[in-house]
C-alpha cells in the first residue's frame, strides 16, 4: 500500500491541474476522437458493415483504443520529458526514498485519468447511437489495462527523450502509424497475411482486439490480453531501470 500511497503523492500536482482545468481537459481529449467518428463513422462508413456489425459500432471501440494510447502516451511522455530535461524537477524524485515503482506509477496516473475521461464519454456516445455495442465490466477492466500500458510506455519514452524533437520523432515513427494500422478503423483481415503478422507485433492491435471483443460481445482474445500484459510488464521493467540509473547518478 505504501507504493500506491507514494505514487499518488507524486501524481498530486498533475491531478490537481486536471481538477482545476477539467473542462479544457475534456474538450481537448475529445476533439480528435469525435472527428474520427464523424469523418469515418458517418462520412466514409455510413450504412456499411464490418465483421457482421455496423461500421460505426465496429469503429468506436477502435477509437476508444486509440484514445487510451494517444491520451496516455502524449500527456505522460511530454510531461516527463519536460520535467526531466528543462525544469529538472523530475531529478528531485531521484533523491526521495520512495520506491521506483511509486515514481513510475505516479507519473502514469494523470495520463490515465485524462484517457479515462475521454473513453467514458466515447463509450457512452457509442451505447446511445448504436445497438450493437454493449456495456460490460470486462470492457472497463480492459480499457483500464490499456490506459496503464500506454501510460507506462509514455514514462519510458519521456525518460529516454532529451528534447521535443526526439519525442516527436518517436511519435511520428511509432504512435501515428499504430493509430491507423492496428485495426482501429478497419479490419486487419482485409490485409495480406504478412502485413497482419507485422501489425500483430504492435501493442495497439492487441488492445483494440480486447476492447472491441468485450464491447461487441464477440469471443475474447486471451492471447491478445497476454501480449498486452507482457508489454505492460516490459515497460515497467525498462522504466524502473531508467529510474534506478538516474538515482545512481545522484547517489
Amino acid at each position: 500500500m505504501s507504493i500506491l500511497a507514494d505514487s499518488f503523492r507524486v501524481a498530486w500536482i498533475d491531478l490537481a491541474f486536471i481538477k482545476r482545468n477539467i473542462l479544457v481537459v475534456l474538450v481537448t481529449s475529445l476533439v480528435t476522437p469525435a472527428l474520427y467518428i464523424v469523418a469515418f463513422g458517418y462520412g466514409f462508413g455510413s450504412g456499411a458493415e464490418v465483421e457482421g456489425f455496423e461500421y460505426i459500432a465496429f469503429m468506436i471501440p477502435g477509437v476508444i483504443s486509440i484514445s487510451t494510447m494517444t491520451s496516455c502516451f502524449n500527456n505522460v511522455a511530454q510531461k516527463v520529458m519536460v520535467q526531466r530535461t528543462y525544469y529538472r524537477s523530475f531529478d528531485e524524485l531521484f533523491l526521495c526514498s520512495m520506491k521506483p515503482l511509486s515514481v513510475i506509477l505516479g507519473k502514469s496516473w494523470a495520463g490515465m485519468i485524462r484517457s479515462i475521461i475521454s473513453c467514458t464519454v466515447l463509450y457512452a456516445i457509442g451505447l446511445i447511437i448504436t445497438k450493437d455495442m454493449q456495456f460490460s465490466l470486462q470492457a472497463v477492466a480492459v480499457i483500464l489495462l490499456s490506459c496503464l500500458t500506454y501510460a507506462l510506455m509514455g514514462v519510458v519514452a519521456g525518460m529516454m527523450s532529451n528534447s521535443h524533437l526526439t519525442l516527436n520523432l518517436f511519435t511520428t515513427l511509432v504512435i501515428t502509424p499504430m493509430s491507423f494500422l492496428s485495426g482501429t478503423i478497419f479490419s486487419l483481415e482485409a490485409l495480406p497475411e504478412i502485413a497482419q503478422g507485422i501489425l500483430y507485433v504492435l501493442p495497439l492491435s492487441h488492445t483494440t482486439e480486447c476492447i472491441r471483443s468485450t464491447i461487441l460481445g464477440t469471443e475474447f482474445p486471451w492471447i491478445s490480453l497476454a501480449i498486452t500484459l507482457v508489454y505492460a510488464v516490459a515497460f515497467v521493467l525498462v522504466s524502473r531501470h531508467l529510474v534506478m540509473k538516474g538515482r545512481n547518478r545522484y547517489g
